[in-house]
């Protein structure tokens, strides 16, 4: 059997490719403990790591051994001692096992769990595993700053370290064989007039001789390798083209949000905003907030401002398709939405979201997520954009939430990863 130890040196963490394997190998327990810890924790704690428990019994490992081979004969000894129904004393010192923690339970499992601890960065990675922006193109931009350089064939100028030695010894080869291709013909002509002569020392052979040895020197003064030989690896640089992308964030402060629904929507656009900033360099992100009115604010005002009024929800959707068309126009932009309500709404306000959606907002829109926030029944923005989920089924979700609890599964299923 053959042993193969990767002693590569990893820095300061040498055990870093066995503990990748056993994140990949414990998986499953780790991704559950990872949603239970994002529905007990507050989201603005959401960047540090996490105490992961797993049973012992789920870690054993198989072993192969070697039995005793061979006939056995064995005498077992007889009962001497006991009757059936005889009691028998507890063993003083918590049992024969002698470890803390092996004893047998209530449940009878005996053995503690195994515990251990991941990293921030281990944590977010299961936490936004297998998420994504859905429909995201990728969009050439004017005055794109970033570029790579690309392999664009052979140059015959170059700097030394970008030769390509195959390809100028392959050069060189065949510049050899086409100057010296006839004279080589020639050389095995006389070279084999030579060997049919029978007198080696007559005139005709010598002769023979004397032309051989001059093609020879002809073939040997054709250079091994030349200037022109040499071959350099051309690169050419290339603009990378971007996912730009905006998401805009449309919450509702009014007045019948209470404060207990404002905090739900608050904890899911800090798990969006965290998600989007982790995953995504390049993108923007605006937030809006509306009551009776809207308005586009920066982040610690749409988080911390404690404004208030009544509910006009279309003012936001107003306000969106205002600043797409000021400054981020669809040819250029991957532009998504995410609004989050109570589904109240001013008398026959949500007939007027309903038209902004589907005739300004949606068609230009790569995905739009509504959640709606409230143990009451459904309201009316909720039955306007139901119409709104029929029309557009692949651009259009919405969802209900109750309480924080709902949040994280929530959010995974309007941004899980489609099948390609």
């Amino acid at each position: 059997m053959s042993y193969i130890i990767d002693r590569r040196l990893n820095s300061k963490k040498k055990s870093m490719v066995n503990r990748q394997r056993f994140l990949r190998r414990y998986r499953e327990h780790i991704r559950k403990a990872v949603s239970d810890a994002v529905d007990k924790r507050s989201i603005t704690d959401m960047e540090r790591g996490e105490k992961i428990s797993i049973p012992q019994k789920d870690i054993s490992e198989p072993v192969f051994h070697h039995g005793k081979g061979g006939r056995n004969t064995r005498v077992l000894p007889g009962n001497d001692q006991f009757i059936a129904g005889d009691h028998i004393p507890r063993p003083s010192g918590g049992g024969g096992k002698g470890g803390a923690g092996e004893g047998a339970s209530d449940s009878g499992e005996g053995m503690d769990e195994f515990v251990f601890q991941i990293t921030q960065e281990e944590f977010l990675n299961f936490v936004f595993e297998n998420l994504e922006l859905p429909n995201l193109i990728k969009r050439q931009l004017a005055g794109l700053e970033e570029f790579e350089f690309r392999r664009a064939g052979f140059s015959n100028e170059g700097s030394p370290g970008q030769i390509n030695v195959v390809r100028s010894l392959r050069s060189a080869n065949s510049r050899r064989i086409a100057l010296t291709g006839k004279k080589r013909k020639e050389l095995k002509r006389l070279e084999q007039e030579l060997e049919n002569c029978d007198d080696k020392t007559s005139s005709v052979a010598l002769e023979l001789k004397e032309q051989i040895e001059v093609l020879r020197k002809k073939i040997n003064r054709v250079p091994w390798i030349d200037d022109y030989d040499l071959k350099y690896n051309l690169h050419v640089k290339k603009p990378l083209p971007h996912s730009k992308a905006v998401m805009f964030c449309l919450m509702d402060v009014s007045g019948s949000m209470d404060q207990t629904t404002k905090d739900v929507a608050k904890r899911f656009f800090l798990l969006l905003f965290l998600f989007l900033k982790r995953n995504y360099k390049h993108i923007e992100v605006v937030f809006i907030r509306h009551h009776t009115s809207a308005k586009e604010v920066d982040e610690e005002e749409f988080f911390y401002s404690r404004e208030t009024g009544g509910t006009i929800v279309s003012s936001a959707l107003k306000l969106m398709h205002e600043i797409v068309a000021a400054r981020y126009p669809a040819s250029e932009w991957n532009i998504y939405a995410a609004q989050a309500s109570d589904g109240d709404n001013w008398n026959d306000d949500s007939e007027v979201c309903q038209q902004v959606l589907t005739q300004q907002l949606l068609p230009i829109t790569q995905y739009f997520a509504y959640i709606e926030i409230t143990n009451r029944d459904r309201q009316a923005l909720w039955h306007a954009y139901s119409k709104i989920a029929e029309a557009f089924p692949h651009n259009f979700a919405m969802k209900h939430l109750v309480g924080a609890s709902d949040i994280y599964p929530v959010f995974r299923e309007l941004f899980q990863k489609k099948a390609a």
